[in-house]
């Protein structure tokens, strides 16, 4: 189970990785467009925090310390840190996850979350269905911004395992 949700999330990132790539300039990144509340740019330094954090962090001691108020406050950063910290997240996936075990998936997690008790592995289970809602959002506002709707193919089944099989 512990391996799912790490290859679970980890496809998440690279498809979100994929998406903040396939905007064609940086200034579509943070486009508001009417009806919509965050640009890409945002959800990704959002959906970057919030792994660097409760993974890296709270599992992994990596001594993140995350703002969330400036993963929706900051405007205009550029492509390259949104890859970069999409790339730490990464790190932060593998380095938490890597610190675990199958049998810490059934015990609490070690910090409380909107003021909420779980286990390790609801929590988990938590955050890769929050990436992937948000990385939906980041396809569409791609789509919205750019009139494309090229396809970054988010769901690569392939990533699940490693293989081409």
């Amino acid at each position: 189970m512990k391996d799912w949700i790490t290859n679970v999330i980890t496809r998440e990132l690279k498809a979100l990785r994929r998406e903040i790539e396939s905007y064609p300039n940086e200034a579509a990144l943070w486009e508001i467009p009417a009806g919509v509340a965050n640009p890409g740019g945002n959800l990704a330094l959002h959906l970057a925090g919030n792994l660097q954090y409760f993974l890296g962090n709270v599992l992994g001691n990596n001594g993140y310390v995350r703002n969330r108020d400036a993963e929706f406050g900051d405007r205009d950063v550029p492509r390259a840190d949104l890859l970069r910290e999409i790339d730490n997240a990464i790190a932060a996936v593998a380095l938490g996850m890597g610190k675990i075990s199958e049998a810490d998936l059934a015990k609490p997690y070690p910090e409380k979350i909107g003021g909420v008790s779980s286990s390790t592995g609801a929590f988990l289970a938590h955050f890769a269905t929050h990436l992937a809602y948000h990385l939906g959002q980041v396809d569409y506002h791609r789509r919205i911004v750019t009139s494309e709707s090229k396809t970054v193919k988010a769901m690569a089944l392939t990533e699940l395992h490693g293989s081409q099989s």
